[in-house]
């Protein structure tokens, strides 16, 4: 990032080594997948050997491992979860799941009582769920808050969800962009609110890019042998004959290699474009954020990652999500409207004024 080249009198530095002036300031990632990976073996084995009620836990020392290991402007990013409330979350979820479907092997008329009663609660779960993540995250002594409204959430999830379906997702840009205008518009940085400013118009290019490529993927599986294979053994059903098994089983096996291609090589793509126009059009009040994450380059970390992770037999894991982490994060930098020193200390200042926000006691993460 350049970081090294600059001197004290360039970034503004101050005695302490914090930046005071408005220069641009990078987010830097300085863990490690060798000092992880303790981390994530102990979390790996605990959560084996208490049937994944240890998962909760383990993630609190993920998150803060991850979050303390995240600099800006020379100071580390803190997460505060309370792993009990992360596990009743869990619980919540879980039940919901285990009550979708048990409903729906036994053929009962109350599936869709149940679709109907999940429907109905997780808006407000999800909007629960973002204020228990951002209300556990700070920086420098202050926190983050996410104040959007109940009322706000089931317009974003479930009516534009709603729709989404009945249009056969051809809406599903435009809830992406309420759902990250809900998200940022929301969320809050002691007292200074954040603003999201990107457009539908912008989530509608980057889709159209991702409906490109699986298009194309489409045209290649139809006009090769994969194709052909499952033409052929269609054909000799119609006309009474029977199928060269192994035939379909390995154009099965090559489609499954493929699919596995597509979202190795096109996910990642997407995310990065989708990545770069949310955090390009957020504010943190008069503050810019900039996000540069090159396509090309997540895509070879998530090609490099798999096929790692896969000749390992998954101990790689740990190194692959510090380089993912690295990557990601160290795209993304900070455009001060002035001075951060300056700003941080009037944020304090109106915390001990007014008081600072607290969790409800319905403030979980229902993440599984």
């Amino acid at each position: 990032m350049g970081l090294g080249t600059m001197s004290q009198e360039d970034t503004g530095a101050s005695q302490g080594g914090t930046p005071t002036n408005s220069a641009p300031q990078p987010v830097i990632f300085t863990g490690s997948g060798a000092e992880y990976f303790g981390i994530w073996i102990v979390n790996l084995l605990l959560t084996i050997v208490t049937i994944g009620i240890y998962s909760s836990w383990a993630k609190v020392r993920r998150m803060q491992y991850f979050y303390r290991h995240t600099e800006l402007a020379g100071s580390s990013f803190d997460f505060h979860g309370d792993p009990i409330k992360i596990f009743i979350g869990r619980v919540i979820a879980l039940a919901m799941l285990i009550a979708y479907n048990f409903s729906v092997r036994l053929h009962s008329p109350l599936t869709l009582v149940v679709v109907v009663a999940i429907a109905i609660v997780m808006p407000w779960l999800l909007r629960n769920s973002f204020r228990f993540r951002l209300y556990n995250t700070s920086w420098r002594g202050v926190r983050f808050h996410f104040r959007g409204s109940v009322a706000s959430a089931y317009r974003v999830f479930l009516l534009n969800g709603l729709l989404t379906l009945i249009t056969l997702y051809v809406l599903a840009p435009f809830m992406h962009q309420r759902l990250k205008t809900y998200q940022h518009n929301n969320t809050w940085f002691g007292r200074t609110q954040c603003s999201f400013h990107a457009r539908a118009g912008q989530f509608y290019q980057i889709y159209l890019v991702l409906l490109a490529g699986l298009v194309i993927f489409g045209i290649v599986v139809g006009f090769s042998r994969i194709g052909g294979a499952f033409i052929a053994a269609s054909n000799a059903q119609k006309h009474g004959a029977h199928a060269d098994p192994f035939a379909v089983l390995r154009a099965l096996a090559i489609l499954y290699v493929a699919l596995i291609v597509v979202a190795v090589s096109i996910g990642p793509i997407f995310h990065a474009l989708i990545t770069n126009l949310i955090w390009r059009s957020t504010r943190i009040g008069e503050h810019r954020i900039e996000c540069n994450m090159s396509p090309l380059g997540l895509l070879w970390i998530s090609v490099s990652n798999l096929a790692l992770t896969v000749v390992t037999l998954g101990l790689f894991i740990p190194w692959a999500a510090v380089r993912l982490a690295k990557f990601q994060l160290e795209a993304v930098r900070l455009v001060p409207a002035g001075k951060l020193q300056e700003f941080v200390a009037a944020e304090l200042d109106k915390i001990s004024a007014v008081g600072e926000e607290t969790a409800t006691a319905f403030d979980f993460d229902i993440s599984l």
